[in-house]
């Protein structure tokens, strides 16, 4: 196929979807922002337009980040056909459901009659595109895809050197010290092995983005979005073992007392303290401002009270990021405050062996090996010196603040999972022979691997685009929520698509592609559920808007 034009095409997609997004957005304003001024009750009642705009930014930004890269490469002489064919496949697809429908989830299209809008100005683009969406393409990117097997990626990174380094370095660790055993760990649900997790700090995986004065690498963003996609394509649990270490750090870092950063900061980037972030509460998932569990204070210590859920990694922590009410007479985000508390490492018949403080696991059909808890704190004492930086009434400011960073690494936790379902279905597709040919050979598997490929190039340049954006100190909420969303709705699609193509034996649970798509749909609620990502970005779309 001829490459020559292509950095041109894929421009235009984006300016495309770029033109079709500020129409949306106009349309949506006028129904929720009249005047320019943003009506919350509005915004709830026009949910699915509104989110329907976040998606569709969320796609042209993705376009203009994979035009962005191939154009980059282009100009180095690195365009080959392993990073052409997917990059166009993915923008007539993503045109294409922006003109026709864009599904939200499995249930939800967002369409351009919900808005009245003209989506003809797409359908030149769509045409121009079409040659690289042909049947011959999609078998093409299937046997780019067999060649390309035990590699990192498909597609030329676009990475610097260092980070290439980084992103091997991990990628073989991850397939000889995790791959190998992730599954037994999952179907006997055993907490991750201490001895793998002392190999990873010695790797540097809890100060990756932590300054080097703390014991960290200072690496930035892009790093932890390259480590943690080489480690969750091994298994989630290993791949999400740093975001409780980068949330506590960044916590520490930009509001800790100097004592606070001295005593705490080394310990958690060299592993010696498992943090753990305890936020959720029983009737307060999305809604931090309702929390409940309070803290009084009795001298020169607090007593915590209360019930905390989904708390991951907790009995084997020793340390809590701790989130609690310390104004009993507010009823908002303004009375919380966050406490660095400390508790005793656990084991399974002592999870939580604390004064004032009590718990149990609960059960979960993937994203094992850390697993999930309930807490209930019954004057739980915590020292007045853990109050982060030794202010009340900041919590709820002082977490928000950790939001871009999680949201990035969880979209970067999505795409390894998803690289996985793709590395298993390739596999098979290869192996599986029906009537003497492999099942790769017949169209309708084909052409979920190509799609599922052309997404993970995608998802990759808008994760990294965010990233970016973050280690150059921007703020980037909108990019990170964006990375989020798409990238957990790429994961789950992926394991999907590999357990469809394993057919009957992919529903086994000895088979690894099992596991992957258990883990793969937690991706879509923890870190921000994708309607409330959905939400936060139609309000940041719409907030400013004429």
């Amino acid at each position: 196929m001829m490459l020559a034009n292509l950095t041109g095409l894929l421009a235009d997609a984006a300016d495309a979807a770029e033109t079709y997004v500020a129409q949306a957005r106009r349309a949506v304003s006028g129904r929720v922002a009249p005047g320019g001024r943003l009506d919350r009750e509005a915004l709830d009642r026009e949910q699915h337009v509104a989110h329907g705009l976040a998606w569709a930014a969320a796609y042209a930004e993705t376009l203009r980040q994979t035009a962005a890269w191939a154009a980059e490469l282009a100009a180095h002489g690195r365009l080959g056909e392993a990073e052409a064919l997917p990059a166009q496949l993915l923008a007539h697809e993503y045109l294409s459901q922006l003109a026709g429908g864009l599904p939200m989830n499995q249930g939800e299209t967002f369409r351009p009659a919900d808005l009245g809008l003209d989506a003809s100005r797409l359908t030149p683009v769509i045409a121009a595109l079409a040659a690289g969406a042909t049947q011959a393409v999609k078998n093409r990117i299937v046997e780019l895809l067999e060649t390309a097997r035990g590699r990192p990626s498909l597609e030329a990174s676009g990475l610097d050197e260092t980070l290439e380094h980084v992103r091997d370095q991990f990628h073989a660790f991850a397939e000889e010290k995790i791959v190998p055993y992730a599954h037994g760990w999952h179907l006997r649900d055993e907490l991750i092995p201490l001895a793998l997790i002392e190999e990873l700090a010695a790797l540097g995986v809890f100060g990756l983005t932590a300054p080097e004065e703390y014991g960290g690498s200072g690496l930035g963003k892009v790093a932890m979005c390259v480590v943690s996609e080489a480690l969750s394509r091994g298994w989630i649990g290993t791949g999400s073992l740093g975001t409780r270490s980068e949330i506590a750090a960044e916590l520490i870092l930009a509001h800790g007392t100097d004592a606070q950063k001295s005593e705490l900061l080394p310990a958690i980037t060299s592993g010696e303290i498992i943090p753990t972030a305890v936020f959720t509460e029983p009737e307060a998932g999305s809604d931090l401002g309702s929390l409940r569990t309070r803290a009084l204070r009795e001298g020169d210590h607090w007593k915590v009270t209360g019930a905390k859920t989904w708390i991951t990694h907790a009995a084997r922590a020793d340390l809590m990021t701790l989130l609690v009410r310390t104004d009993p007479a507010s009823k908002d985000h303004r009375g919380l405050s966050m406490f660095l508390a400390a508790k005793p490492r656990g084991a399974a018949s002592d999870p939580f062996p604390a004064p004032g403080m009590s718990g149990g696991e609960i059960g979960v059909i993937g994203y094992r090996g850390m697993k999930e808890y309930e807490i209930a704190f019954d004057g739980f004492s915590v020292p007045h010196d853990r109050l982060l930086g030794g202010q009340e009434g900041q919590g709820f400011v002082q977490l928000m603040a950790t939001f871009e960073s999680a949201r990035i690494q969880t979209a970067a936790r999505a795409i390894g999972v998803a690289q996985s379902a793709l590395d298993l279905a390739v596999d098979y597709a290869i192996a599986r022979k029906q009537f003497g040919r492999p099942i790769a050979d017949f169209p309708r598997v084909a052409n979920k691997l190509a799609m599922m490929a052309a997404e993970l190039v995608g998802a990759r340049r808008l994760t990294w685009f965010a990233a970016r954006a973050k280690d150059e100190g921007r703020r980037c909420d909108l990019e990170a929520g964006m990375a989020k969303l798409v990238a957990a709705r790429i994961a789950w699609a992926c394991a999907d698509n590999a357990v469809q193509i394993h057919g009957g034996t992919g529903f086994a649970t000895e088979q690894p592609v099992s596991r992957v798509l258990a883990d793969a749909r937690i991706l879509n609620i923890f870190e921000g559920a994708g309607e409330i990502q959905a939400q936060v970005i139609a309000r940041r779309l719409l907030g400013g808007a004429n």
